[in-house]
């Protein structure tokens, strides 16, 4: 090989050599942006900026839930530079057994890079986050962040406020970049179901530092910053003071109150009894006592009002009425005579025989037997089996057996038996009415929950149509902007039908059943049940609306292991709607005062064993 050809190998290979550099060279210039932000994040900081969460007011315009500072620490790995790890742990409060720990379990967070910042330490205290600042230019790569936790005015209406608490790695993958580690998201209540609504949007600020860690100033005087927007403030529909009076007539109780202004569906009032104080989950401690509260035997964390299943009793029975007439097996005249019950079940001494009206201001058990043998063994119905079902498709109307689809989690659909039900129990054509006779006076399988009752009430006293149960009334100062809040729900009886059944609900009150729930001037109907319950002493329920015509709540009462419904839930309905409706709930102070000392936790013989969880 002469010279040349090999001076010409040797250019070749120089170029080549010349070649690879400069596309490696043009790549990282162009495509990897890793090492420019390395370089800039030793002269330029990235600081999130959080917004404040939107503020909660009840219907009247009572600040519920506010924001308080707090502090959190965050740390940029790859900017860590002669730390003097004893002197920040002496000023943070930790061991050097925690540092390390910290930084650990920071390497196995889901989305951990170095050059990213972290949360190192969250919460610190105003004392510990004053010392930092001062110490701040010694810690090169720390950052302190200010941020806000919620603070909850008053310690009621847990089950609809919520909380809010850390993210976890579920929630980062969802919603696509914009948590991370130590951010905060709704976790109950309305805090969660609202989340998007009250959270806001997160802006950005770049700052320049020195070699110290010491702020310079903006960059480019903030041409590339984005403000953070605060989260919208949202107006419950909830009333505090009826609210709270709810809870304190439960205090010492096991049960529920449901109240819904009845023509537009919006919650007034939904009370859990045990209960918990909402600020039990802020600060350091919230997994602390989440933790004691989701051991506590009372189960003060489980949403009665929406979750649980009871027999609702002798309230079924005025929707039993209205089914009967529907189905033409049942008019205002129908009279049926009782001795003292119908086959297995007993009935209380009244007078004998009554219609319709009567049947339900005495609350006759033989009575409403009948109308449910009556319409199960229809004879326009060629099998029980059918007439069940349009039975069924009755008390489905009023929202019963099902989801109604209320702005918070954990609702649950209760029981409403299907015909499949029951074949599969007794064998398809092989049950019929006295099978489940029990059903025509609300109990067997039957599973109501609180909401459920307060609705079918709203329906009652609409004459015939529900809207969608909801807690929040407002965004922004603006309308629920969810149509289901506008939309009329018809049930499957003719308003024409209502009357009558009516008229017997204002008998149970005036001179029947509940005349203890009476109130001076107001026109209340009514209906009080006893349910049986195979765990226990009976839970005394009661369900009404008020006043009588264009009504303004509807409401739904269960005391577990209480007895009669006339023993507690009633007084306990009539306070609640006195209040509402006239500003008072103090006029009738004996029974104000049975109410509010009343304890019936230690009583009956359930497991429950503590008082109301509230500090």
């Amino acid at each position: 090989m002469d010279n040349s050809a090999k001076r010409n190998i040797l250019i070749a290979i120089f170029f080549s050599f010349a070649l690879v550099y400069i596309v490696r060279l043009a790549f990282l210039q162009l495509f990897d942006d890793s090492y420019l932000r390395y370089a800039q994040q030793n002269v330029l900081q990235e600081q999130t900026i959080y917004p404040a969460r939107g503020l909660v007011y009840d219907r009247n315009g009572e600040l519920l839930v506010y924001n308080d500072a707090i502090y959190d620490l965050f740390v940029t790995p790859d900017q860590v530079k002669d730390l003097d790890t004893a002197e920040f742990c002496r000023v943070l409060g930790i061991t050097l057994e925690g540092f390390v720990q910290r930084f650990e379990k920071m390497k196995k967070s889901k989305g951990y890079a170095p050059y990213r910042e972290q949360l190192f330490e969250k919460q610190l205290s105003i004392q510990t986050y004053a010392a930092f600042q001062e110490k701040m230019f010694d810690f090169l790569g720390f950052n302190t962040v200010v941020r806000t936790d919620r603070k909850y005015k008053f310690s009621d209406a847990a089950h609809v406020m919520g909380y809010i608490g850390e993210v976890t790695e579920k929630d980062i993958e969802k919603s696509e970049g914009y948590y991370r580690m130590g951010d905060f998201i709704g976790i109950s209540g309305v805090e969660k179901s609202y989340e998007e609504v009250l959270r806001g949007k997160k802006g950005v600020q770049f700052v320049l530092v020195d070699s110290k860690n010491r702020t310079q100033g903006r960059y480019k005087e903030g041409q590339f910053d984005t403000p953070a927007v605060a989260g919208y403030n949202i107006e419950l529909s909830i009333d505090h003071q009826l609210q709270q009076l709810g809870e304190q007539l439960l205090q010492n109780k096991v049960g529920s109150v449901v109240a819904i202004e009845p023509s537009t569906g919006e919650i007034l009032a939904l009370v859990a009894s045990p209960t918990y104080d909402p600020n039990l989950f802020v600060g350091r401690e919230r997994g602390n006592n989440y933790m004691k509260l989701l051991r506590d035997p009372s189960k003060p964390l489980f949403n009665r009002p929406l979750a649980a299943p009871y027999p609702p009793g002798s309230i079924f029975k005025v929707l039993m009425a209205l089914t009967g007439q529907q189905e033409g097996v049942l008019n205002a005249n129908t009279t049926y005579g009782c001795r003292n019950g119908y086959m297995f079940v007993g009935c209380h001494p009244h007078s004998s025989p009554l219609a319709l009206r009567g049947a339900i201001a005495v609350s006759c058990n033989a009575y409403f037997c009948q109308v449910y043998r009556s319409v199960v063994n229809n004879l326009a119905y060629p099998k029980a089996e059918k007439a069940y079902q349009s039975f069924h498709k009755h008390m489905a109307s009023f929202g019963l057996g099902k989801r109604l689809g209320v702005d918070l989690f954990g609702e649950g659909g209760g029981l409403l038996p299907t015909s499949e039900y029951y074949d599969k129990i007794y064998g398809r054509y092989r049950w019929q009415a006295t099978t489940t006779i029990s059903l025509g006076i609300g109990q067997g399988e039957l599973g109501i929950t609180p909401l459920q009752m307060a609705n079918a009430t709203a329906a009652v006293a609409n004459r015939g149509y529900w809207i969608t149960p909801h807690v929040v009334k407002k965004i922004d100062g603006k309308p629920n902007p969810n149509p289901e809040y506008q939309n009329k729900h018809w049930t499957t009886i003719d308003t024409t039908y209502f009357p009558v059944v009516i008229d017997g609900m204002q008998d149970v009150v005036t001179a029947g059943t509940a005349r203890i729930a009476q109130i001076p001037g107001i026109e209340i109907c009514g209906k009080t049940g006893t349910a049986q319950n195979p765990h226990g002493k009976d839970h005394s329920v009661f369900f009404a609306f008020a006043p009588k015509h264009n009504p303004k709540i509807a409401i739904a009462v269960i005391v577990e292991n209480a007895g009669f419904g006339a023993t507690w839930a009633a007084p306990i309905a009539s306070l609640m709607m006195e209040q509402y409706l006239t500003g008072k709930h103090d006029t009738r102070k004996a029974l104000l005062e049975r109410m509010l000392k009343g304890n019936l936790i230690h009583k009956n013989d359930t497991t429950i064993t503590t008082q109301t969880i509230k500090h």
